[in-house]
């Protein structure tokens, strides 16, 4: 797509964070009041109530210590709310302190018309447990289908004071100062020729961020095959 070459923005907000995939194929209904649900070589439909992934309560009785055998995270419950499912990836997250994940939909991928995202904050550094989404079902009486080959959801690492104490001030247009107006200017100038360079954005991005010290590729930081970065070897 167009918008991957050369759309920066675009580009980074798609590859911030990971895709999460669905553990198998599998297939949900709903009536407008109950929801069903198969998969790949299942008998049936079967009603939903809470559902275990295929084989895995055993696996986990033997594996999980005494005690905790009985815990099995289930891989879909029907929530209270008409339509609504969580379904568990497969996966347990856990992250550094201070940093949380954003679960939400999968960026700049073009939305399903079955269901929708909801998006929520897991503070995985403290809660240790399954990765989850939940979704609302929005078409009646047609299968909607999940394929593990196409992103089921998409998780962002966020610091948490990013979303518990943000700090931020409201001015008004008259407030901008000289240095804002030259930025302002240097950020929409380029917009005004007619034969710039499309993508000019993208390469002064990643031209900064390559020069940034610890980065991949500059000062500091390793090229991508793992080798010192260009300006550090020629230092030796």
């Amino acid at each position: 797509m167009r918008g991957y070459r050369f759309c920066e923005a675009l580009a980074g907000a798609s590859a911030f964070g990971w895709y999460v995939y669905p553990p198998l194929n599998f297939s949900l209904v709903w009536d407008g009041v109950e929801i069903a649900w198969t998969y790949e070589r299942a008998d049936g439909w079967y009603p939903l109530r809470g559902a275990q992934f295929p084989g895995f309560r055993s696996f986990f009785e033997s594996i999980a210590p005494p005690g905790a055998t009985d815990l099995a995270p289930p891989f879909l419950v029907p929530a209270r709310e008409p339509g609504v499912v969580q379904i568990w990836s497969g996966l347990l997250a856990r992250t550094a302190p201070g940093w949380a994940l954003l679960s939400r939909a999968p960026a700049n991928i073009p939305r399903t018309q079955g269901y929708e995202h909801f998006d929520g904050i897991i503070e995985s550094d403290t809660w240790f447990g399954p990765l989850f989404t939940n979704l609302r079902l929005t078409r009646t009486n047609s299968p909607v289908e999940f394929h593990i080959r196409y992103p089921l959801f998409q998780v962002q690492p966020l610091l948490r004071e990013c979303y518990r104490d943000p700090s931020f001030a409201v001015h008004q247009a008259e407030d901008l100062t000289p240095e804002d107006w030259q930025r302002f200017e240097a950020t929409l100038r380029p917009n005004t020729e007619q034969m710039r360079a499309l993508g000019h954005y993208a390469v002064d991005a990643r031209r900064r961020l390559r020069s940034e010290p610890g980065s991949p590729g500059g000062p500091g930081g390793l090229a991508p095959d793992g080798a010192p970065s260009d300006e550090d070897a020629g230092k030796n």
